[in-house]
């Protein structure tokens, strides 16, 4: 799906949670054509070159999570996930870094299923400004390789309710990663990917099955496949209209 698409139906859901209509959700998604999504309160500004991005034929969607910017390079090369839930279906506390934690410890079990021997990063305190580009820097219970970040997260709270974020990095093209953030210095060289720590690039399939298999192993989850429900769709329709693909929404969020 698109970016605006995509976005929707997260938000959708997460409002459907916080309203006991929808239930906790775990979702593996691509993004067609590539976007770059930028944190809710980020300015677009000069960090994403927007007219690279529209010759190269890159969307740009602002997400309802915060954080810095990603670029979402397709199926072949990343998978995104998102988990939606309240804190009492997770049976954990309501502080934000113990969602973090929870959702980092099933991540760590499903790349290391996969040959990836990757860390969680402990708590500790940030190093200078916010990054304009997600994967500049690590935060607390992200996931690295060797002090090379892997996964990058983002998530969005309303009471006890949370949408949280997250981009895996199969591959990367770096050319285009240094064409759409040109004021990020030498952006590849605090990330890596799948591809560079198992010797191979898995496919979307293989590492969305590895992970689902791991939340379900590291936190006893009965997980079922389901679809969006009519209101969760009529929902995505209207924020797609209203917010995801609206111009102003882009450029500054209300």
């Amino acid at each position: 799906m698109d970016g605006a698409t995509n976005m929707a139906v997260d938000e959708a859901v997460f409002r459907g949670r916080q309203a006991g209509t929808s239930p906790p959700t775990l979702r593996f998604f691509a993004w067609r054509p590539p976007t770059v999504s930028i944190g809710y309160g980020q300015p677009l500004g000069r960090d994403v070159d927007v007219g690279a991005c529209q010759r190269f034929g890159v969307g740009i969607v602002r997400r309802p999570t915060g954080g810095s910017a990603i670029y979402h390079d397709g199926p072949e090369r990343e998978l995104t996930y998102s988990v939606v839930a309240q804190a009492d279906d997770l049976g954990i506390g309501p502080d934000l870094l113990d969602t973090y934690r929870w959702i980092a410890r099933a991540l760590v079990r499903g790349l290391r299923a996969l040959g990836a021997d990757v860390a969680m990063v402990p708590e500790r305190p940030p190093d200078g400004p916010v990054p304009a580009f997600c994967f500049a820097r690590t935060g607390v219970y992200e996931i690295e390789v060797a002090g090379r970040k892997l996964v990058g997260s983002a998530q969005r709270r309303q009471a006890a309710a949370f949408l949280q974020h997250g981009a895996v990095l199969l591959d990367v093209d770096a050319p285009m990663v240094h064409a759409v953030f040109p004021t990020t210095r030498d952006p590849l060289a605090t990330l890596t990917t799948l591809a560079a720590t198992i010797g191979r690039r898995p496919g979307f399939a293989e590492v969305a099955d590895a992970l689902a298999a791991a939340f379900g192993a590291e936190h006893g989850l009965d997980l079922r496949p389901g679809g969006l429900s009519e209101d969760e769709s009529e929902r995505v329709e209207t924020l797609v209209r209203e917010r995801y693909a609206a111009p102003a929404w882009l450029v500054a969020p209300a």
